[in-house]
């Protein structure tokens, strides 16, 4: 018989055998059901199987359940994680706000209103700009939009517009090249009421998006209001 003969019938000489082997497992296994303290009590073979032996008589796959154990261990840690990421950004985010907040209100006129905010919008939130607009007379500083802009610009949005808007190259007039995803506003200024708008424009087009919440941008843009409302425009 040639090498390739001996070849060929060494895997039909591996099968047999464990088919053999498979036909005896019945009788094996009977055997150490009932005798389980031969298995018990054999140190080496436990460890050939990566079996240990712990208390109540009980076998415990070592090697899987540490991995199992290990894996646990790493999704929690990486959950705990991402919230203490998610708090300490949400904790930065009101500090920004409530200092920005506070320069706001240190506003001598609506054009220097105007001017702190696009500084809060960049300084504290690394935006690209941020703009205030309003329908009809509008203070030095401020963007002038039409009659009934505003409604035209949020559209079915309500009152708050998170995401890309097709309106950039208009509320953010020193910006517009840069605004890739923005945040607006409504607000409502003065007596009688004008209808106008707060925008914090990002270069960033994920920074703003419709699934975002937008509670601390409304609460600037309530405190814009209140603070306007010291310089009525005639």
């Amino acid at each position: 018989m040639n090498d390739q003969n001996v070849t060929m019938l060494a895997p039909t000489k591996t099968v047999a055998k464990a088919a053999e082997a498979a036909a005896g497992w019945p009788s094996v296994r009977g055997f150490l059901v009932s005798h389980p303290n031969l298995i018990r009590e054999d140190g080496e073979l436990l460890h050939d199987l990566g079996l240990r032996h712990s208390a109540a008589n009980v076998l415990e796959f070592g090697p899987a359940a540490l991995a199992h154990h290990v894996d646990a261990h790493r999704r929690e840690s990486s959950a705990r994680i991402e919230l203490e990421t998610t708090a300490r950004a949400n904790f930065a985010a009101q500090a920004q706000t409530h200092a920005g907040v506070v320069d706001i209100l240190e506003s001598r006129n609506n054009t220097d209103l105007a001017r702190r905010l696009d500084e809060t919008a960049k300084l504290r939130f690394g935006l690209a700009a941020g703009t205030l607009a309003v329908e009809g007379n509008s203070p030095a500083g401020w963007v002038a939009l039409g009659e009934g802009m505003v409604d035209i610009i949020f559209g079915d949005h309500g009152a708050v517009r998170l995401g890309q808007t097709g309106f950039g190259a208009l509320l953010f007039p020193g910006a517009a090249d840069t605004v890739e995803s923005c945040a607006l506003v409504r607000l409502s200024l003065w007596q009688p009421a004008c209808a106008g708008v707060i925008c914090f424009g990002s270069a960033d087009p994920e920074a703003f998006t419709a699934d975002m919440g937008a509670e601390l941008i409304a609460f600037i843009a309530r405190v814009v209001e209140r603070t306007a409302e010291r310089w009525p425009v005639l």
